[in-house]
């Protein structure tokens, strides 16, 4: 079974903070991995990811799996 939670990425601090507390709600949770979509750019902007994309990346213990 999964959960999903859709959380504001428009780069506001609301946005930042939602995404602090979907990181923490998924350890909580006892969530095995999450998921995100990053945008579907090519060339060399598609080796860098959308700036919550790494914030998750950086500060979930969990694992998460990017699709592109």
């Amino acid at each position: 079974m999964y959960k999903r939670i859709l959380l504001p990425t428009d780069g506001s601090d609301a946005s930042r903070r939602a995404i602090q507390a979907g990181v923490d709600f998924a350890r909580e949770q006892g969530c095995d991995l999450i998921v995100m979509a990053s945008h579907g750019r090519k060339g060399v902007k598609g080796l860098l990811l959308g700036s919550e994309t790494q914030k998750v990346l950086v500060h979930s213990a969990i694992p998460v799996l990017v699709h592109r």
